[in-house]
């Protein structure tokens, strides 16, 4: 991961960019990536860890009803998450995650299932969804963060 995170740093600085992180089942794993790296001072606005529903609306104004109406592991809510993180912060680049880390799941939102967002200023919001499978919560953390950081990797010039 942390080769990942350090592209990331080196082409946020060499772009300008400066980045948030909105994330629910990945816990904080993103920021702790990104700041692992000599230098993220320098891109790394902030990060917020919005673990349940009403942290999601209360600290990145994600809407009530999009919660209700498609589940806190969804792209609607990730946009939403990812929106609120670029419009509360000073930050250019903004990725958000949701999802089921496990053990655990539905057979609407099965284990492994993981939600991104990527917000960037003054572009359209880009979302995903990715079926990581049953692999274990720490796997699931683990590629969701690679995906995370894979995802603001290839959104900035470079």
């Amino acid at each position: 991961m942390t080769g990942g995170a350090a592209a990331l740093v080196a082409r946020a600085r060499a772009a300008g960019a400066r980045l948030a992180t909105a994330e629910s089942c990945t816990g904080g794993l993103v920021a702790a990536a990104i700041t692992d790296v000599e230098g993220a001072s320098e891109v790394f606005e902030c990060g917020f860890v919005t673990y349940s529903n009403a942290a999601k609306t209360a600290l990145l104004g994600v809407p009530k009803a999009a919660i209700a109406a498609h589940g806190a592991v969804s792209e609607a809510v990730a946009a939403a998450m990812a929106a609120g993180a670029l419009v509360r912060s000073e930050a250019t680049l903004a990725v958000a995650i949701t999802g089921v880390a496990g053990p655990g799941g539905s057979a609407r939102k099965p284990e492994g299932r993981v939600c991104f967002a990527l917000a960037r200023a003054g572009a359209p919001i880009a979302t995903e969804t990715v079926e990581f499978g049953a692999i274990g919560r720490s796997a699931v953390r683990a590629a969701s963060v690679a995906r995370a950081l894979a995802l603001m990797l290839a959104s900035l010039p470079g």
